[in-house]
């Protein structure tokens, strides 16, 4: 049989609340459950504030516009990272700056974005400048990648530069710093995506948080087309239709009661795969900073083509025949044609986990067979036999 990459996890209560959205026509976006979930993941992340949205690409569209990103400014954010943040960054009309990412937990290197402000920026006017392009820094949005948390030097950085946070946690729901903090709880505003693939999922949908009042409001305006009259159709600015519908949020709800032990099960996978894998030449598990409780979103090794026998995209190929998924990282965002001309900064660790990284099937779901399966197929022995028979 198959092994998919991440599949959802249905075992709670997602087809009661949904038939109560359905036996009581509460399915659009407004509803109970809405209001549930907004308010469940506010506590969840430490925050005052949670607004949902369509999905996570729209939860940053929203932040950046609600924290004044204005056209022709420079967001900093990852190169190794899906690209909606990129994206997001574009529809406010500014331009993205691309991070290199640190070579042992591959978040955004707090090292080289110091390195980028203190040198490459200066101040004018009361405002921080791009010295290349004179492009005021607007604010900074790192990415949790993998269900890792950033590094806190990050916002320490960014705060000594006084430059607001925008954190994308898309990946990274339940992730937490040694001192409880949770991931998207330190920034001034949180992204968080419920997408399919997701730790806990609404099929689509997003959420941003923040503790501060104003944006929240304004971000609830903008994202149900700015109707600023209760009763009559009047908009004052444009809006967007980026709200959650009820029945989607009556999925999240339920999915979010068994995040926990949805947590549980991914450390769990992501444990047996680094005990497996790490005696095996030329694979290197993703690890874990002494810091840090990630959630191991989607559990990644580096492969060493020399060491190993294979690089991560024939080591692909040879899994797909075996009726096992896997997936590359993304391409480094400072190579996507679609950012072309974007400025970047020295990314060479981005450009080697794209070479190398591979994602391994992680689902909440996987059982141990399927498991050690997939670890089976890693094993050098079993690579040889198969690349015998295929000769």
């Amino acid at each position: 049989m198959p092994i998919s990459l991440s599949i959802p996890e249905i075992r709670g209560n997602e087809w009661d609340y949904i038939k109560d959205c359905l036996d009581t026509g509460w399915v659009s976006s407004v509803g109970s459950y809405v209001d549930r979930f907004e308010k469940a993941i506010a506590a969840r992340t430490g925050r005052r504030y949670a607004v949902a949205t369509v999905n996570g690409t729209a939860a940053l569209h929203m932040a950046l516009m609600v924290a004044g990103v204005q056209p022709d400014e420079e967001v900093i954010t990852s190169s190794v990272s899906f690209i909606a943040p990129a994206n997001a960054i574009r529809y406010v009309g500014a331009w993205p700056v691309f991070m290199d990412a640190d070579p042992l937990y591959w978040q955004m290197d707090p090292e080289k974005l110091e390195s980028f402000l203190s040198k490459e920026c200066a101040y004018r006017d009361g405002a921080l400048h791009n010295k290349q392009t004179g492009r005021r820094i607007g604010a900074i949005l790192p990415v949790h990648v993998l269900g890792h948390p950033l590094d806190n030097a990050i916002m320490e950085t960014a705060r000594a530069f006084g430059l607001t946070v925008i954190e994308d946690a898309c990946e990274a729901l339940g992730a937490r710093y040694d001192d409880g903090r949770q991931a998207g709880s330190t920034g001034d505003i949180a992204c968080f995506s419920f997408n399919g693939n997701k730790l806990i999922t609404t099929g689509g949908g997003g959420i941003l948080a923040t503790d501060d009042e104003a944006w929240a409001s304004r971000a609830r305006s903008l994202t149900t087309q700015a109707k600023s009259d209760p009763l009559e159709y009047i908009h004052e600015e444009v809006g967007y239709n980026y709200r959650l519908t009820n029945v989607l949020a009556a999925l999240g709800v339920a999915q979010l009661e068994q995040l926990d032990s949805y947590i549980a099960a991914k450390r769990h996978t992501a444990a047996t795969y680094r005990d497996t894998l790490s005696t095996i030449p030329g694979i290197a598990p993703m690890v874990e900073a002494p810091w840090a409780f990630s959630t191991f979103w989607m559990f990644t090794v580096l492969v060493d083509a020399v060491e190993y026998g294979e690089d991560s995209r024939e080591l692909m190929r040879r899994l797909r025949r075996n009726s096992i998924e896997t997936r590359p990282l993304w391409q480094p965002l400072h190579l996507s044609p679609a950012h072309a001309g974007s400025q970047s900064y020295h990314c060479d660790v981005s450009e080697r986990l794209y070479r190398d990284g591979l994602s391994l099937p992680c689902s909440v779901g996987l059982t141990e067979d399927q498991q050690a399966r997939v670890i089976a197929a890693l094993d050098p022995e079993v690579r040889s036999s198969q690349a015998g028979g295929m000769a």
